[in-house]
């Protein structure tokens, strides 16, 4: 049997798969997500629906730890995107009920943008996750900065997840302590940009 590392290059073979099996679909009849598109937090259309698989899932660093049972909840329970380079995830006062939810990378590459600054985290990092809570209030965004794919968990699957014991205590502690250093050691800064000139950037 053919032993695959999925540490490096996951994005190709993510796209692999995930073609194989919309194109077994697309044969049954049952290809809903399509070039169907999203708007992001800035309201562009960066955004696609897409599937998650699980043998793709058990080896995404933020899940590894996870049984099959749990993975299979995660799955039941979130909704992941493919997105253009440039997408904004999340930013300062974004609207409607996805605030305060999680998102987390799970092939690509993100960065925070803050006061002038930019911090980037691929899938395996400790920048892997994302939720507002932790900024500290600060006026910052998340942007994807290639091709990407990610996933948002709503607060409360997220809070029902860890209360039914999902391991992800590590990840997030890293996290905290990752987005701590952000919003610590930054505030003192002044940007005169706008999300919209950070984009931009990305091109």
């Amino acid at each position: 049997m053919m032993n695959i590392n999925l540490s490096h290059g996951t994005a190709t073979l993510r796209r692999r798969f995930r073609n194989a099996g919309l194109s077994v679909l697309t044969t049954m009849g049952f290809a809903a997500c399509g070039d169907h598109r999203t708007p992001d937090a800035m309201q562009e259309m960066t955004m696609k629906p897409s599937i998650t698989y699980l043998h793709l899932l058990r080896h995404t660093p933020f899940f590894t730890s996870l049984t099959t049972e749990q993975l299979r909840w995660v799955i039941d329970h979130s909704n992941e995107w493919e997105t253009e380079a440039g997408a904004v995830i999340a930013k300062k006062d974004q609207g409607g009920a996805s605030a305060p939810d999680t998102w987390i990378l799970l092939d690509g590459g993100w960065q925070v943008h803050y006061n002038g600054h930019t911090f980037a985290s691929g899938h395996g990092d400790a920048g892997k996750w994302f939720n507002m809570g932790e900024t500290q209030g600060a006026d910052c965004a998340l942007i994807t900065t290639g091709h990407s794919y990610i996933m948002r968990i709503t607060e409360a699957d997220m809070n029902t997840m860890l209360e039914q014991g999902f391991t992800f205590g590590p990840h997030l502690e890293a996290g905290r302590r990752y987005y701590q250093s952000i919003f610590t050691t930054t505030q003192g800064l002044n940007c005169p940009c706008e999300v919209g000139d950070f984009a931009a950037g990305l091109d």
